[in-house]
């Protein structure tokens, strides 16, 4: 007894499936390989003199060198405080508004940079003009810390 009368065709030999399982094998290495050359051409230290990274220069000696630098953060913390001496505490929060709209990594760090941009206008502008500098840059973080500083 037939249980179909459609004719029974050859399924999953044709060109398509070797050619799908062809793609299957090689799309995901041409992916990681591709990822791996995207990743060692990204300007990761933030110097724009070192913008393009070879993977050959990843080395035991570069690892601890890379290790004694400062962290991006820190050096941004130390820019902006100079900064707010050279000029004052305004400039230095549109600076690290700036920065942080450029770099969104930094944005978790942008709570503690401001309350020491604000701890550092008390101390060079005294409480009340340090508050008249205050704007809304990391949730209020300059004017909780003019206020840290000032209790």
């Amino acid at each position: 007894m037939k249980h179909s009368t459609t004719p029974h065709t050859r399924r999953g030999r044709g060109p398509a499936r070797r050619i799908g399982r062809s793609l299957a094998l090689v799309l995901p290495v041409v992916l990681v390989l591709s990822g791996t050359l995207a990743v060692t051409h990204v300007n990761w230290s933030g110097n724009p003199e070192n913008s393009v990274l070879a993977a050959s220069d990843v080395s035991a000696a570069g690892a601890s060198t890379r290790a004694d630098r400062k962290a991006a953060h820190e050096v941004l913390r130390d820019q902006l405080l100079t900064e707010l001496q050279r000029e004052d505490p305004g400039v230095a929060l549109t600076h690290l508004q700036q920065a942080v709209d450029e770099r969104p990594s930094l944005a978790r760090h942008c709570v503690s940079i401001a309350r020491a941009l604000g701890r550092a206008a008390v101390a060079a502008y005294g409480p009340t003009r340090a508050q008249s500098y205050a704007r809304p840059v990391c949730d209020t973080s300059f004017a909780s810390g003019v206020l840290a500083a000032n209790g």
